[in-house]
């Protein structure tokens, strides 16, 4: 017993000599006890502060943020408004990028057809978009099987092999490899509209599939035997989408009536032909815009990795300032043409009266303190990131120069003002970053920046990760 306290002892001597040595070894920027006592008695609990402390324990932070003088002055009159028919609602999915875009045609197909209302199969698109996606994560496997786990282009892949997100690229390539066919051909699931589970699973089964992949690579398996694994697993993903998402149609039988009651004759499609009668554009006329502030105006970026499809491209885009992108939007939607716009929609966005504007929420004055950042600076410090896709459907304007748009989200109609939120001025100024529009509303000089050979962004660059979201 003597022996077994006297090491004790002598342990507990040695912990204390230790801590000692962590305290006489500490930084300068250590939070010590004295720095603590400072913040302490700097916190006076005046009747101001307590009654700003007795509303924030007890009360939601927004609801004492919102800013009661610009949900004052806040109205829905738009100058120019472009027509449009019904709202759609993407669930609890992350397709706003294919609802986005394909509401962008849609109003050229009502118009075409002179019909009262129409809407896509997003469906049928977002089967063919997890089939790519899964082909190209097991391809980049595959290009990539000589390299050390810990690369970090391998580990990008890896943490993300099956996201919802995409770009208005995804939709031009799918579109012209797969052609559209309306909702009637192939309805929403339940597991469409709520794609967590589902992209779970797949996941986990394109990480094993990766695994198996590399251990063939290093038992000598050659390439085309590797090529003919990935054909296998290619083949379990359809089915596990098949179960999911329903099984895509390789032609419809399919009939609309028109706005003046006139029903069309019953025809038979395939998805191909259905897009070339009833949309029949270029979608090659489109480019995208960005505003990105972290690097050099006027110049051609293209995002390392951001593709859907290995066969395809990776995004590009012409980098112009915020002004510029306001100027060619507003163009577009003055001719009745809507505009894709990507932007970090959880910002300053009060959802109950469909408002997005800057300091809609004021916190900096609620906690009395300073919160502001440039558009750079929170783009560089993973403040702001580009996350939702939507559609610009209207513009008010004052003296010629916008002051708001009109905005048609895909939430349901439910949610902002019946699926259509006013976003001002300033938010477009801070929060949007990208728009898809039509060649003829873009100026000639800014147009020629795409004929530059495209700068690429590494897929870690923050504007990258916007594409990859």
């Amino acid at each position: 017993m003597k022996h077994y306290s006297a090491a004790r002892a002598v342990i507990s001597a040695q912990c204390i000599i230790l801590l000692l040595a962590l305290v006489g070894n500490a930084g300068e920027g250590s939070l010590t006890g004295e720095t603590i006592d400072r913040f302490r008695s700097s916190f006076d609990m005046d009747p101001h502060t307590r009654a700003t402390y007795n509303a924030i324990t007890n009360n939601d932070i927004n609801s004492l943020a919102l800013n009661r003088e610009l949900l004052s002055n806040h109205n829905t009159l738009f100058g120019h408004k472009i027509e449009t028919k019904g709202i759609t609602n993407q669930k609890s999915s992350g397709r706003c990028w294919l609802f986005s875009s394909l509401n962008m045609l849609r109003p050229l197909v009502i118009k075409k057809n002179n019909l009262d209302g129409f809407e896509f199969s997003q469906n049928y698109l977002a089967f063919w978009d997890k089939m790519e996606k899964a082909n190209c994560f097991l391809e980049y496997i595959i290009e990539f099987r000589d390299r050390d786990p810990l690369d970090r282009e391998l580990q990008l892949i890896l943490e993300h092999p099956y996201s919802d997100g995409g770009y208005w690229d995804y939709v031009v390539a799918l579109i012209r490899k797969y052609g559209a066919v309306p909702k009637d051909a192939m309805p929403e699931t339940n597991n469409s509209g709520k794609t967590g589970i589902m992209n779970k699973v797949i996941s986990r089964k394109l990480r094993q599939s990766a695994a198996i992949l590399r251990k063939m690579h290093q038992a000598g398996k050659s390439l085309p035997e590797l090529q003919a694994e990935k054909e296998k697993i290619l083949a379990e993903i359809y089915r596990m989408l098949m179960f999911n998402l329903g099984e895509p149609p390789a032609d419809f039988a399919w009939r609309y009536e028109d706005k003046d009651s006139l029903l069309s004759e019953l025809k038979t499609y395939t998805p191909r032909s259905f897009y070339d009668e009833f949309i029949g554009i270029d979608l090659g006329q489109y480019v995208n815009l960005f505003d990105n502030p972290t690097k050099e105006y006027r110049r051609h970026y293209q995002c390392a990795l951001s593709r859907n499809m290995y066969d395809g491209e990776d995004v590009h885009y012409a980098s112009i300032e915020v002004d510029k992108l306001k100027e060619i939007a507003m163009k577009s939607i003055l001719a009745d043409d809507p505009v894709v716009f990507s932007c970090d929609v959880g910002k300053d966005q009060y959802g109950k009266a469909g408002i997005m504007a800057l300091d809609i929420f004021d916190y900096g004055s609620l906690f009395n303190t300073d919160l502001t950042m440039t558009k750079r600076e929170r783009a560089l410090y993973f403040e702001s990131s580009s996350d939702h896709m939507m559609v610009l459907i209207g513009v008010d304007t004052v003296d010629g120069k916008p002051v708001k748009w009109l905005v048609e989200n895909s939430w349901g109609d439910e949610r902002g003002d019946k699926g259509y939120w006013t976003l001002y001025n300033d938010w477009f100024d801070m929060y949007v970053y990208d728009i898809t529009v039509k060649r003829e509303y873009v100026p000639e000089e800014i147009l020629q920046i795409f004929d530059q050979k495209p700068i690429v962004l590494p897929p870690w660059d923050p504007m990258s990760r916007m594409v990859r979201r």
